[in-house]
C-alpha cells in the first residue's frame, strides 16, 4: 500500500541557490515514514521506546532529481518492502513528487534494536504485517 501526505517547503530550508537544502529531503520524508509507521503500522516510535524497542535506521540510498524552491506544495510517499533474504529488516521506497514528477526518491532500511542493547529484530506484530509486503528487489 502506497501512502503519501502533502508539505509546504519551509523558507528556512531554502539555500542562497533559492533552492531547497539537500539535508532537508530526507527529513521530510523522515516525516511521512513516521507517521506511516504510526498510522498504517500500528507502531507508534514514542511508545515503543519507552517499552524498551528502538526502531533504527540501518542505511538509505537517495536520489535527487530535480529542486524545491520556497512555497513548493509536493507530496511525500511512502511505501513497506520486506527484505529479500528474510533479515530482521524492513525497507520503505519513498519519493518527493512535485507536479506529477518525481523530485527525490530514496529507499531506507530500518530494523528495530532492544534499548537495552542486542541483536537487530522484528516484533511479532510488524512481522504479521511485513508478511503482506512485496519484496525489496536489487
Amino acid at each position: 500500500m502506497k501512502y503519501s501526505k502533502e508539505y509546504v517547503t519551509k523558507e528556512e530550508h531554502i539555500d542562497v541557490q533559492g533552492i531547497m537544502d539537500g539535508l532537508y529531503y530526507p527529513f521530510y520524508m523522515e516525516y511521512c515514514r513516521h507517521q506511516y509507521i504510526d498510522e498504517v503500522l500500528g507502531f507508534n516510535l514514542e511508545n515503543e521506546a519507552k517499552n524498551g524497542v528502538n526502531m533504527v535506521l540501518s542505511g538509505y540510498t537517495i536520489s535527487f532529481l530535480r529542486s524545491l524552491k520556497k512555497g513548493d506544495t509536493f507530496t511525500v510517499t511512502c511505501e513497506l518492502f520486506r527484505d529479500k533474504g528474510d533479515a530482521p529488516k524492513i525497507h520503505f521506497k519513498q519519493s518527493i513528487i512535485l507536479n506529477g514528477k518525481i523530485t527525490t526518491k530514496a529507499t531506507f532500511t530500518g530494523t528495530c534494536v532492544p534499548a537495552t542493547g542486542g541483536r537487530p529484530f522484528l516484533p511479532e506484530s510488524l512481522k504479521a504485517l511485513i508478511e503482506e509486503a512485496p519484496v525489496l528487489e536489487d
